[in-house]
């Protein structure tokens, strides 16, 4: 696997990247986004270049989602942003970066959603070799789903994969909301879930937190993946994700399953894949969730 560029400051960063003399000539705050912050940096000369901070103990965000950019780009199937390079700045108080080429949102291209579907199924395509080391799903170290760690121990079965690394860790951690008789259930459904899930016909990867937001406009008017959150895995847990949060267009569910048929019964598994993104919320945002949560597993 590929790592970022490091760099000791933000300074040393630019000045590497863009050459000696170079300096920030103006910072910009961009909105959006709840775990990082965001800023449009103004070089000298006046190339444009975007920046993510954190906390300076944070710095394992930043490299994650720069190895999980550099696996989509990897497969040549679809557009991310250039990773330019990580690093921290500052003794004490400081903070940890992500510098990536700046998106100036150009106008979306004509057939923007159909290109996108088509370009996702080729990404689901490619191979995984090398990806997940110690079995067939999962990744070869551990990133991030939002603020909270995503664990992807290797496994050579998907099904099983999903159990212990996906659902398992986030019913656990939301233990607070369940009772005698939700355990029950909880118990049972996991029991189970072989009755529900299916193996693949081939693993893939997948972006792993594929919801409108993470899909934005490039520079070359097509659609480009930010925010990853990769493992090896089941297509379709990918395609479940984009329904969570409001849907995407027809025109790319139509474009999708033309170009990459989804198995029988995806309907009846939908749910169940969704109800790890539903639980990941639960865990960082509270209750609102659990209803939901609770429906699924009955």
């Amino acid at each position: 696997m590929i790592t970022p560029q490091q760099f000791t400051s933000l300074e040393s960063a630019i000045c590497a990247l863009f050459g000696e003399e170079t300096r920030i000539e103006e910072t910009s705050r961009i909105s959006g986004g709840d775990i990082n912050e965001a800023y449009g940096l103004m070089l000298t000369g006046g190339k444009c270049i975007f920046m993510k901070s954190n906390a300076k103990d944070n710095l394992s965000f930043f490299t994650a989602e720069a190895v999980g950019l550099t696996a989509i780009a990897q497969t040549k199937a679809i557009c991310t942003p250039q990773i330019l390079g990580v690093g921290t700045d500052g003794e004490r108080a400081g903070y940890s970066f992500l510098l990536l080429e700046f998106i100036s949102g150009k106008n979306r291209n004509r057939n923007y959603w159909e290109d996108f579907a088509r370009q996702l199924s080729e990404m689901h395509r490619a191979s995984t070799t090398g990806l997940a080391t110690t079995g067939k799903y999962g990744f070869d170290c551990d990133n991030y789903i939002g603020r909270r760690r995503q664990v992807n121990t290797g496994h050579d079965s998907w099904i099983s994969f999903f159990r212990e690394c996906r659902l398992e860790p986030q019913f656990k951690d939301a233990a607070q909301y369940f009772d005698r008789e939700d355990w029950r259930r909880i118990g049972r459904f996991l029991d189970h879930i072989d009755e529900i899930l299916v193996e693949p016909e081939y693993p893939a990867l997948l972006h792993g937190d594929l919801w409108s937001g993470n899909v934005i406009t490039g520079n070359d008017g097509g659609a480009w993946l930010i925010d990853p959150a990769v493992y090896v895995g089941h297509a379709e847990a990918d395609i479940a994700m984009t329904e969570l949060f409001g849907g995407f267009p027809p025109a790319f569910y139509d474009a999708y399953k033309e170009a990459m048929p989804l198995q029988p019964g995806y309907e009846r598994r939908r749910d169940v894949y969704n109800l790890y993104h539903l639980l990941n919320h639960l865990n960082m945002f509270g209750r609102m969730y659990l209803p939901e949560v609770k429906r699924i597993v009955r």
